[in-house]
């Protein structure tokens, strides 16, 4: 199936957004379980962003990032729904090797 680019762009802002949607519902699933399994939190979806608006020459700061994808202050997000890592995540998360 060929896409034009608008077409292509317009569905993969909507798959976007569904899955910050998705990730803002699922506050139980913790940013180092993402990491643990798929290589990727939310935090480094708000990094791509940031990458994304910096190479457009779009002003974004990291918190504006942040709050973009956990839908409020990254600070307030941690509070309400952050837990303490257990030591098996901790150990999976050295395993990986990931520099998050």
């Amino acid at each position: 199936m060929a896409l034009d680019d608008k077409t292509r762009t317009e569905l993969e802002a909507a798959t976007f957004r569904r899955l910050v949607e998705h990730l803002r519902k699922h506050t139980d699933v913790q940013n180092i379980d993402l990491m643990n399994l798929a290589g990727f939190c939310r935090n480094c979806l708000s990094n791509w962003m940031k990458d994304a608006a910096d190479a457009r020459g779009v002003p974004m700061s990291k918190d504006e990032s942040r709050e973009t994808i956990y839908g409020m202050p990254y600070e307030e997000w941690k509070a309400k729904h952050q837990k303490e890592a257990s030591k098996d995540q901790q150990a999976a998360f050295e395993k990986a090797g990931h520099k998050h």
